[in-house]
């Protein structure tokens, strides 16, 4: 039996859930009625679809979700496939909508 080892933050087996922190900034913080809330997924699509699950009753958060910006871990995602950006254990989401004249 291979002997296994519990991930370090930024080390994240394939398909490996971690858990974490979304952190919701200005409008996506009024449309999902709070200012951060846990999350327990491999990848940014897996966090924004739980996020998406959860707040299914808020049409408003969904359309702004679809507009925002992404941090992870304090890096910018751009446009990046959400799929493919894997998160850590510990880490943090932060969800940045569009903002006033920028």
């Amino acid at each position: 039996m291979a002997a296994t080892t519990e991930p370090t933050r930024g080390e994240v087996p394939t398909g490996a859930p971690v858990g974490g922190t979304i952190r919701y900034w200005a409008a996506a913080k009024s449309e999902a009625g709070l200012a951060e809330e846990p999350y327990l997924a491999a990848t940014l699509a897996e966090a924004l679809a739980g996020a998406r699950q959860r707040h299914a009753d808020r049409p408003r958060f969904l359309q702004v979700l679809g507009h925002s910006s992404f941090l992870v871990d304090s890096s910018p995602v751009g446009g990046r496939d959400h799929s493919a950006v894997a998160l850590t254990e510990g880490g943090t989401v932060e969800v940045l909508p569009p903002f006033a004249g920028g």
